[in-house]
């Protein structure tokens, strides 16, 4: 993991996670613990709105196909009251719409499966973007 400057980037940072497959959090959870990150998991978008407070430095990866609020909507529910974590949806065939919607809200976009190096690589570049 790369050594940060700032006070805010000597806490681990924290991904957040938000999908509704189990198996999937797991996963992603599992891999960033080995790499030291903290990892928060949140099976919808309204647990994750309902949190009193999110960390200070971290990313937030929101699965586009949620229930009730799809990641979108979630994230963009999130921005109103000025959270600006660097956020990634992850999302199986983005279509066009899915993909304005992203950069609308400043979010990159990983296609599903998440099983080579451009997810961990686009968290990577979330948490260095905010060092800037």
């Amino acid at each position: 993991m790369e050594c940060f400057a700032d006070a805010a980037s000597l806490e681990r940072p924290t991904i957040i996670v938000v999908d509704d497959d189990a198996a999937v959090r797991q996963s992603i959870k599992f891999s960033f613990d080995l790499e030291g990150f903290s990892v928060r998991n949140y099976a919808g978008a309204s647990e994750l709105l309902n949190e009193a407070t999110l960390p200070p430095f971290g990313c937030l990866v929101i699965d586009y196909n949620l229930p009730a609020l799809n990641g979108l909507e979630a994230l963009q529910q999130l921005r109103k009251p000025q959270v600006r974590l660097p956020a990634i949806v992850i999302t199986s065939y983005p279509s066009r719409t899915v993909r304005e919607g992203a950069a609308a809200a400043g979010a990159s976009i990983v296609e599903k499966p998440l099983f080579n190096h451009a997810f961990s690589d686009n968290i990577r570049a979330a948490l260095a973007q905010r060092q800037s």
